[in-house]
């Protein structure tokens, strides 16, 4: 089963639209993909996805299991705009090899490699992406990002996933007084691990929680953590976890 999926938004307002919901700068499709979010009103994650310009339309490269709610949430802001979503029939081949004609960078680090959209079924060339991840801190949709998340903890910023110069978006206000504090106090950072322990394990500092951990490959892991009490030696079920 594909682990994405690739929908098509055509109509003259489709760019306004997506303008005023995600964010990203729309207008950044005229320089390759485009990687970006929909939040709540409060701030909080609903979906990350890939843009594309295909045409007249744009693509939408989302996680298969975050389809079928974000197509309900588009529609719901969708109104009497002219913008139709729909089944793109395309899928993802994705690499870090030479990329194929066609193939735009991934936008998040030059490390993750390259994406495609053709009618060949989905496919990447067997990169290890737990272990790029891993080593950029970069969050997967249902491991790392959850309808918990804040994108600013979540790294968005430095993953070219979220532009505080495009004006009003949904989430907008509070991602804005998020990046205006003087530090976040939560957010994603690897770890050095030793030992084993399963994604979604509380992390413990002084017999208090300070995070969870999540993705894990070759020594290190995401961890989310509470900064002000991820001091020194930590345990993680069986593992003792640190930072660098």
């Amino acid at each position: 089963m594909p682990t994405r999926r690739i929908l098509r938004l055509t109509g003259k307002d489709t760019e306004d639209f997506l303008q005023g919901l995600v964010t990203n700068d729309i207008a950044r499709l005229e320089q390759g993909l485009v990687y970006a979010a929909l939040l709540t009103p409060q701030g909080k994650y609903i979906a990350d996805f890939f843009l594309a310009r295909d045409g007249d339309g744009v693509l939408l490269d989302v996680a298969e299991d975050l389809a079928d709610m974000l197509v309900k949430r588009l529609g719901m802001y969708k109104l009497r705009a002219d913008v139709t979503i729909a089944e793109s029939g395309l899928q993802v081949q994705r690499g870090t090899g030479p990329a194929p004609e066609g193939a735009l960078p991934d936008p998040r680090h030059a490390d993750m490699g390259w994406r495609a959209y053709t009618e060949a079924p989905e496919s990447d060339d067997g990169s290890d992406w737990d272990a790029i991840r891993v080593a950029h801190c970069i969050p997967e949709s249902g491991i790392e990002l959850t309808p918990d998340s804040y994108v600013l903890e979540s790294g968005f910023e430095t993953l070219n996933g979220v532009d505080f110069k495009k004006g009003c978006y949904v989430g907008q206000e509070v991602t804005a007084r998020m990046k205006h504090k003087t530090e976040l106090r939560k957010g994603l950072r690897v770890v050095e691990i030793d030992g084993s322990a399963p994604v979604g394990a509380e992390i413990k500092a002084d017999g208090k929680v300070a995070g969870t951990l999540f993705t894990q490959s070759g020594g290190r892991a995401i961890a989310y953590l509470r900064l002000d009490r991820a001091k020194g030696a930590m345990q993680a079920d069986e593992a003792s976890v640190h930072l660098p």
